[in-house]
């Protein structure tokens, strides 16, 4: 029975068959093989190594920060507009030419200048009308009061009711003594006609009792009927004062129109004379002049406004606010003043906030209700005037030594505030909490340390645990 060779074994027995030429030859064939196998290998894990590292997420680039503890404060800004503190309008007092007013605006008055003049030859005038009417009804007046009974007259009237009224008074007197004397004699008689009866007393000093009664009681009447005659006299005396009295009144309403006349001609003679002492128009105030309003030679009504002054060096500042606003800020509030010109910020404080707001429209045709906040700036340049813009932030809150982290690198995550932070290049998401805040930075309770680095502006392709490469700001 034939044995069954193996391939391999064949393959050898074969190949000793061949010669060395053959075997040469099939030698370098399989070694050609080979390097062709070694080089489709590398190439193939080459490429298989680069499909790796194409298909693996790159570092993303981000902006980053440092959070350290520094100055924090809250602010409500808002644009501001500078104004003299004391403006005074100084107006024509009274009517007239106004003479060309030489003032310029920026010029420097002091206080008691003549700085406009009005021509006072009208005023003048009004002034001598016055006087003669005045005049005329003083003199038309005494005219009237001659008319009068004189005061001599009056006075012996007065004096005849007085003598009237004391001789009165001493009749009333004598009649009462007259009415005792009376009563005790009749007393007397009583007493003796009683005596008599019982032949006590002669009868003799019986009658001298009622005769003396009876002169008593003719005395009582005598005495009344003086009373009687003087009240007549007195009477008399009275009608005669009325008499003279009246006489006397007759022409008074015409003296009342006369003084009436007389006093208004003199408040109008008052008034005149001081109108045409202010032709002359006089600085109120040391100051400068912030606006000519009537240059020209012109005739002007009363009131009309001519200049107006200010100490332009004396400013403060208007600033409008939303009145939701306006209830976070206290006088003596610290004031940020930025863009007005100069190259460093100018300081300021709150005075005081106007108790009442108005309504103004908004850019975008909103009503707003907005309040105006006085502040005084503190060292104004000379260069700052009035009416200038300037842009301000009102200090409502503020710490010197609190962690800060900017605004830019927090979002919102699970209703709480988040941040990344760079841990060994890469991005770790983590909850913070933030008190106070202002438009660019807010103050970190808790979560984060300084030094620490946060991702700006986080997109929302980080994830945490992604790989960064971080710029340092």
């Amino acid at each position: 029975m034939a044995q069954i060779k193996e391939p391999q074994q064949y393959r050898d027995e074969k190949f000793e068959d061949r010669s060395p030429e053959e075997k040469k030859q099939n030698r370098s064939q399989k070694i050609k093989n080979l390097r062709q196998k070694l080089i489709y290998t590398i190439a193939g894990l080459g490429t298989l190594s680069l499909i790796v590292l194409a298909m693996r997420p790159s570092p993303l680039k981000v902006d980053t920060q440092r959070v350290d503890r520094k100055e924090f404060y809250t602010t409500v800004d808002a644009e501001g507009k500078t104004r003299v503190k004391s403006r005074y309008i100084v107006s024509a007092p009274v009517e007239g030419r106004l003479s060309r007013v030489k003032l310029d605006e920026g010029d420097r008055v002091k206080k008691g200048m003549p700085i406009a003049f009005l021509d006072p030859l009208p005023q003048d005038t009004k002034v001598r009308e016055a006087r003669h009417r005045l005049e005329e009804l003083q003199a038309q007046r005494i005219g009237v009061e001659t008319l009068r009974p004189k005061l001599k007259e009056i006075a012996k009237a007065k004096a005849n009711i007085n003598k009237a009224e004391a001789a009165l008074e001493e009749s009333t007197t004598n009649v009462l003594r007259a009415e005792a004397s009376l009563q005790q004699a009749t007393r007397d008689r009583e007493r003796l006609e009683t005596l008599s009866l019982q032949g006590a007393i002669p009868t003799q000093e019986l009658e001298i009792a009622q005769l003396l009664e009876t002169t008593r009681r003719r005395e009582l009447e005598a005495a009344k009927k003086t009373v009687a005659r003087r009240k007549a006299e007195l009477a008399a005396a009275k009608h005669e004062l009325s008499v003279i009295e009246a006489k006397r009144k007759d022409p008074d309403y015409k003296l009342s129109v006369y003084d009436a006349q007389i006093n208004r001609v003199r408040s109008e003679l008052a008034k005149l004379a001081d109108d045409a002492a202010r032709t002359t128009i006089y600085a109120p105030v040391s100051g400068d002049v912030l606006r000519v309003l009537q240059e020209s030679e012109k005739y002007i009504a009363e009131g009309t406004p001519i200049i107006e002054l200010g100490d332009r060096k004396d400013i403060e500042l208007v600033i409008d606010v939303l009145s939701n606003d306006a209830v976070k800020i206290e006088p003596g509030d610290r004031i940020i003043i930025e863009h007005w010109g100069g190259e460093k910020n100018l300081e300021a404080k709150v005075k005081y906030i106007e108790p009442s707001a108005f309504t103004e429209v908004s850019a975008l045709g909103v009503d707003e209700q907005r309040v105006n906040v006085i502040a005084e700036i503190i060292n104004p340049p000379a260069t700052l005037g009035d009416g200038y813009r300037v842009d301000t932030r009102i200090v409502v809150w503020e710490a010197k030594d609190v962690l800060v982290v900017p605004l830019s690198a927090t979002f919102r995550c699970d209703k709480a505030w988040c941040t990344f932070v760079v841990k060994g290049n890469k991005a770790i998401e983590r909850k913070i909490e933030l008190t106070r805040r202002n438009n660019f930075e807010a103050v970190v309770e808790k979560g984060l340390k300084p030094g620490e680095i946060v991702i700006l502006y986080p997109s929302e392709q980080i994830q945490s645990g992604d790989a960064v490469i971080k710029g340092n700001r």
